[in-house]
C-alpha cells in the first residue's frame, strides 16, 4: 500500500523521497496546514477587506486573490460543494494507495487536494495530478463507483483547477507507482533542474544547483 504524498514526491523526484523515507519525522508543518484552512473557508474570503486578508496566510494582492476566487466561483459549476464540502479531510483506501482527500463531492463524484503550494499558470504541477489521480483511485475502489474527475486547489492564491483522469494523467501514475515499488537505494540525481534549488535534501544529495553551476561557470 502507497501513501498518495509519496507517489506525488517520486513524481517529482525519485530521490528525495528516498532522502524523506529515511527520516523519523514526517509531521506537516504548522505552516502548511493554515494554509490548507483556507480552502474551507472561501465564501468568507471572497469578499473580505484587505485588512482582513492581509492577516491571512494568501500570496497574492487582496484585489487579486479576491479576484481568483471570485473567477473560479464563476467557471466551476460544483463552486458551492467545494466551498462547503459535506466531507472534509477523509482518509480514502484503495487497492494500491491510500492518502487524505482535503474534501469529497458528490456531484461530481470526486475528490479534491489541497496544495499548500502554488499554481501553475495553467492546468496542475505533475506531482499534483500523481496526487489527484491517487486519490480518486482510492475513491473510486473505497466506494465501488466510477470517477471520472478531481480537483486540485491552491487556497494561499485563490486558484481552483478541475482535471479530468486522462490517459496521460493515469500513464503519470502508473510511472510513480513503478518509481516507488523500485527504489532500493538512492536514484539517479536529476541534472540541471530547477528543482534542486529549493530542495531540502540537496546538501546530502551532492547535485549542484543551478545558482552553484552559474557561479562556478559551468
Amino acid at each position: 500500500m502507497h501513501a498518495a504524498s509519496d507517489l506525488s514526491t517520486a513524481a517529482y523526484c525519485p530521490r528525495q523521497l528516498y532522502y524523506r523515507r529515511r527520516e523519523d519525522d514526517r509531521e506537516t508543518p504548522p505552516s502548511v496546514g493554515k494554509r490548507r484552512a483556507l480552502a474551507f473557508e472561501y465564501p468568507d474570503l471572497i469578499d473580505a477587506s484587505d485588512a482582513s486578508l492581509s492577516d491571512r496566510p494568501i500570496e497574492l494582492p487582496p484585489d487579486e486573490y479576491r479576484e481568483n476566487l471570485r473567477r473560479a466561483r464563476d467557471r466551476l459549476d460544483p463552486w458551492d460543494a467545494l466551498a462547503d464540502p459535506a466531507d472534509r479531510e477523509v482518509l480514502l483506501t484503495g487497492r494500491e494507495c491510500r492518502g487524505i482527500a482535503g474534501k469529497v463531492l458528490e456531484k461530481p463524484f470526486a475528490p479534491s487536494y489541497v496544495s499548500p503550494g502554488a499554481p501553475p499558470e495553467q492546468g496542475v504541477w505533475e506531482p499534483h495530478s500523481v496526487r489527484a489521480v491517487a486519490l480518486a483511485k482510492a475513491l473510486s475502489w473505497e466506494r465501488e463507483r466510477a470517477v471520472e474527475t478531481a480537483f486540485v486547489e491552491y487556497p494561499a492564491y485563490g486558484v481552483v483547477r478541475r482535471i479530468g483522469l486522462t490517459t496521460r494523467r493515469k500513464a503519470a501514475y502508473r510511472g510513480a507507482i513503478r518509481s516507488v515499488e523500485t527504489i532500493d537505494g538512492p536514484p539517479s540525481r536529476l541534472k540541471n533542474s530547477a528543482k534542486c534549488d529549493s530542495c531540502e535534501y540537496r546538501d546530502r544529495c551532492g547535485t549542484r544547483t543551478r545558482s552553484l553551476r552559474s557561479l562556478l561557470g559551468l
